[in-house]
Formats: structure tokens, sequence, C-alpha cells
């Protein structure tokens, strides 16, 4: 039978047309972003109602889908990432507007090129949704859909001058926010970039309104492949059998789809919902990648969980999912110094060669490497020196 997901229901009035409800464009222009909108369909907390009557210092707007996968409790795991709180205003542990510190890898306006062979191309600063814990606070929210005429340029001509960029990440804001025309046109541009191999796209499109994922879309993305997709779901409440839909679409067409989530408190910071929701995303040929520390972006304080909550969490799934199922557990390093991986330590002890392990099971073993001197270089590293030279340079 595989797994069943869920049809979601307008959270509007009875009498609209469902042709409606599935309209990209309507679920943007009916956006709920005022107190008066969100307090139709929730009652509102002591809390969200302070943070909208003292102006929060983010962006708020959410899709009327992505608002019906919310049920009315302030505790709800769906509802905490799209309803401001006052909490946002409270200064508690770490605060930084630029947390991966962007602004210092910045060659160009639109440009973040922190690791030697890819870089971000922010081609747009909008979102469907603009989830409290975001990152990039900084830059998107701004209402510039598509970059300036010469901001464009300027970017384009950073990538096609740098030869050891090899891979392109479109992200903003939302790139799939963005029309097929102009999405079309990025990639178009980037493709006829000698040096560029891959471009991978960033979207939590498929997650807050999955109807712009259309078959044109879909095809757009084939055209210039290779194109990986990067979702974005955090909790399995919000895979539907629209989002699954949009998935399926997507990878029908033979575009790779990956999924990065953020570890977020009261949401989804438990191995019962990690499992659960990687369990879906895989069955959709959804890779889940990587599983992220929430970054300490403004306001994101009560949204954070602990290193040791959240390795806690890694190490009860750890040999009990595949390693299809198991994102990698990744932390930002504050300050711009990129990605640092963390896993359980299974290990007990070190001797000499020998290393000792204490597995998931309980079991302890032995493993035991060969000495120094019998480990040999390959005989054919200097054909490939060269790609690696670049990345050095």
């Amino acid at each position: 039978m595989g797994i069943e997901f869920k049809v979601t229901k307008p959270i509007y009035d009875k009498s609209l047309a469902i042709e409606d409800w599935q309209d990209p464009k309507w679920q943007l222009r009916f956006s709920l972003k005022k107190k008066e909108d969100f307090a139709r369909y929730f009652r509102l907390s002591k809390q969200e109602e302070e943070a909208f009557d003292k102006g929060s210092q983010f962006n708020v707007q959410t899709t009327p889908y992505y608002a019906s996968l919310a049920k009315d409790h302030p505790e709800d795991p769906i509802r905490k990432i799209f309803m401001p709180n006052a909490l946002e205003l409270e200064d508690q542990f770490q605060r930084m507007l630029d947390p991966l510190d962007e602004n210092n890898n910045r060659p160009s306006q639109r440009i973040i090129h922190r690791y030697p062979d890819r870089c971000l191309f922010l081609v747009t600063d909008y979102c469907n949704v603009y989830c409290r814990y975001c990152t990039r606070k900084h830059f998107t929210g701004k209402e510039q859909v598509f970059p300036k005429k010469d901001e464009y340029q300027s970017g384009l001509d950073y990538i096609r001058n740098t030869p050891k960029i090899r891979e392109v990440i479109l992200s903003g804001g939302d790139p799939l926010s963005l029309s097929d025309n102009r999405l079309e046109q990025v990639l178009k541009d980037l493709r006829e970039i000698p040096h560029i191999e891959i471009i991978r796209i960033g979207s939590r499109i498929p997650v807050v309104n999955p109807f712009r994922i259309t078959e044109e879309l879909a095809k757009v993305l084939k055209k210039y492949k290779p194109v990986y997709l990067m979702t974005h779901f955090n909790h399995p409440r919000e895979i539907t059998r629209e989002s699954a839909e949009a998935l399926e679409r997507i990878v029908d067409h033979g575009t790779p789809v990956f999924n990065q989530m953020v570890l977020l408190n009261g949401v989804n910071n438990h191995p019962a919902i990690i499992q659960a929701l990687s369990r879906r995303l895989l069955y959709l040929r959804v890779k889940p990648y990587y599983m992220f520390q929430c970054d300490p972006s403004e306001g994101s304080d009560y949204l954070r969980t602990s290193i040791e909550d959240s390795l806690e969490i890694q190490k009860h799934l750890w040999g009990k999912v595949s390693g299809l199922m198991m994102p990698n557990y990744s932390i930002d390093i504050p300050g711009g110094g990129g990605k640092t991986s963390m896993v359980p330590n299974h290990q007990i002890n070190h001797e000499g060669n020998t290393r000792t392990f204490k597995g998931f099971d309980g079991k302890i073993r032995q493993y035991i490497s060969p000495s120094k001197q019998n480990i040999k270089k390959p005989m054919d590293v200097e054909s490939y020196q060269q790609e690696w030279d670049l990345l050095n340079s």
C-alpha cells in the first residue's frame, strides 16, 4: 500500500472553488500578512498578539495553503514556523543579523562565494512564506523579486570570470517564486558559462505552495540539466498529497531532489519525527540530505534547540534507519566558518593502530588500521592534480 498522504482542505469558506485554491497566484494574492488575517482563522496567543502589536522585526507572510496545515494551538509545530511571536524580540543567548558572515563573502551584490568550487546566486529576495528562523534576514524580504539589471549582470560576470566555480546554487529568497520565463533566463545564462557543471535550486515552494510545481516548470528544470532541487521540509505534516505530487512531478522529469531540514525547538526535535519525515521523503525519491542546527539569526533563540539535544536525536537514529534515510547533522559555524558535521562518537578507546568502538547495538568491537608505511599514493593522482590545485588557488 505504501504511505498515505493527507489532502489539505481550504481554510477559507466552503464556497471557494477548488480551482482557485489550487492556483499558486491565488495563494499569493490571499496570503496572510496582518494580524486580522491570522485572527480570522487562529485564536492568537498573548505572545502572538504582542508580536503583531509591537511590530515584528522580520516580514510576516504565509500562504493560505501552508496555514491550513497548522492547528489552532500556539505550540503547533507548523504554526511556530510561520507565526510571529513576542519571543523574537528577546535577547537570551546569541543574536546575529548575519550569522554566516555572508556579507563579507559577497564579491558582487548578488553573489555569496564562501566555498572554492561553488557560490550562491541570490536571484530574488522574495519568499511565499517567511519562516521565523530565517538565517538570511539581512537580505530576504525586501520585496525586490528579481535583481536590478546591473546587479544581475555583475553576478553573471563574476561567475564567468571565476573558473574554479563549478557549481551555482540559486537562492534568495526563493528562486521558484520567479516566473518560468525569469527562471529559464537565469538557467540559460548560467548554462552558457563553460565551466559551470552543476546548478542547484534551494526552495520551500514544494512545502508552502506546491501548486507552483507545474508540468511546465518541471520541463524547464529538465531542459537545463543537471539541475538539483534542494527542498526544505521540516516536519512530516508538511508532506501532503499536494506536495507529494509536486515532488514526484519534479523527480519524474529527471531532476534529483534532496531535502535540507532545520532542527527546531518544539517543532521537530525528536527522533520519531525525524524518522517519519525521512521515511516519507525517501518514499517519494527525495534524499534526506542535511539536518542543520538552527543558526543564531535575530529573534530565533526560542526556536533553537541545543547541540546536545540534536546529538542525542542523531544517536537514537543511528543504526535504526538506513543510510539513505539518515540526514547529515551539521552546524554552520557562526561567523562564516563553514559547515561542520557532527556525528555520535562511538569510539571508546584508541591505542596505536587499534581503535575500539561500541556500536548502536551495544556490542564492542575493534578496527585495526594498516601501519603508516603501508599507505601508498595512487599512481594516477597527477591526472587530477590540476583540478585540485585550481580549487586551492
